[in-house]
């Protein structure tokens, strides 16, 4: 029997998104999809109907990576693949790990707001 352990929820996933600096949090898709901003430029996305997944952006070298890695880790659903994942929250991924995710898609996108704003 194999074990599947959930290991975040939509309310910690949501609370750990919120705690970054200058994020927003916002449904510009319709009231599925929750979207969280930082700068105006979007790093996670995740869907309200089945929240047992959420996309981030990541480096595409990393990405490559991660989805071999982990069958957790998928081409992003309905995103550009090279540049974003979609993360189960559902399985052998820590918290931490998921946790590792969100930083590196808060980081890449902060980044880039960075960039534009110089």
């Amino acid at each position: 029997m194999s074990l599947i352990f959930t290991n975040m929820d939509i309310e910690s996933l949501r609370d750990y998104c919120l705690e970054k600096e200058g994020v927003t949090e916002s449904l510009p898709f319709g009231d599925q999809t929750l979207v969280f901003k930082t700068g105006g430029k979007i790093f996670l996305l995740v869907g309200l109907n089945s929240p047992s997944s959420f996309n981030v952006k990541c480096d595409p070298e990393r990405a490559i990576q991660l989805r071999e890695e982990y069958e957790e880790v998928q081409p992003g659903y309905h995103m550009n693949k090279v540049h974003w994942n979609t993360v189960s929250m559902t399985g052998r991924l820590s918290v931490n790990q998921l946790k590792e995710m969100i930083d590196h898609s808060y980081e890449l996108v902060s980044k880039s707001k960075k960039k534009v704003s110089k």
